[in-house]
């Protein structure tokens, strides 16, 4: 993770965060955009590793694939601040208490090398604070997080290995 914090260096987030500030929901890929009578209320940038491991697949035994095991990222605001934390589920935490779960609805490719773009519909809230009544999130300039390009062989079964991304993290709320 330290490696990972190297590679983001301020300019990085400062570019993120104003490309960020207003998100046009029009220019996004139809699968991804927030359905109307909802509206932007934040924006985070994650920054962290998704976990793969080796395993064999199952419905071609004897064949390996590096398989999606589970995201953990630090969240920053736009003054460059840790303000929550992203986890598996998917679930988002912010330091005030306040935390959201969804469910994904869509996926739209991203360039090559890149987590695809997301959006995810939430479950309802808990905690009075930054997240509570956030209806969907999206998540837009996906860098890096894909499986590994390492082989996944029989040798290498059970392997696990950590790739960093960061993305941009979009909340919305119901208008």
């Amino acid at each position: 993770m330290q490696a990972l914090r190297s590679l983001v260096s301020i300019s990085v987030l400062l570019a993120a965060t104003s490309a960020m500030a207003n998100v046009d929901n029009a220019t996004l890929p139809e699968p991804v955009r927030v359905p109307d009578g909802h509206v932007q209320k934040s924006w985070t940038l994650g920054v962290g590793e998704v976990t793969y491991a080796c395993r064999e697949k199952a419905d071609q035994p004897g064949s390996y694939a590096w398989t999606f095991i589970v995201p953990a990222a630090t969240l920053y605001d736009a003054g460059k601040n840790a303000v929550g934390t992203y986890y598996g589920g998917p679930t988002w935490e912010d330091k005030d208490g306040s935390k959201v779960t969804g469910k994904q609805v869509a996926v739209s490719p991203a360039a090559a090398g890149n987590l695809p773009l997301q959006l995810v519909k939430a479950n309802p809230t808990s905690g009075q604070g930054k997240l509570a009544n956030v209806t969907y999130i999206q998540r837009l300039n996906t860098v890096g997080g894909t499986a590994p390009a390492q082989t996944c062989d029989m040798a290498s079964l059970g392997k696990e290995l950590k790739v960093a991304y960061q993305a941009d993290y979009v909340f919305y709320t119901a208008r």
